[in-house]
């Protein structure tokens, strides 16, 4: 089955990998550092473990 392009719905993917690269750096393949979604620490919520279970 054929996939559609993520970035342009209109067209089938052709595995290109221009989804995959950096919004910041053209040239870089993204690593997920999440700095192109300028996200702070209140998009956030926390929990602390103190106690891990196992078998």
């Amino acid at each position: 089955m054929l996939r559609k392009c993520v970035l342009d719905p209109e067209k089938t993917c052709i595995e290109c990998g221009d989804c995959n690269m950096c919004d910041l750096d053209p040239n870089k393949v993204c690593d997920n550092c999440c700095k192109c979604l300028d996200l702070t620490d209140e998009d956030f919520e926390t929990i602390e473990i103190d106690h891990i279970e196992t078998e």
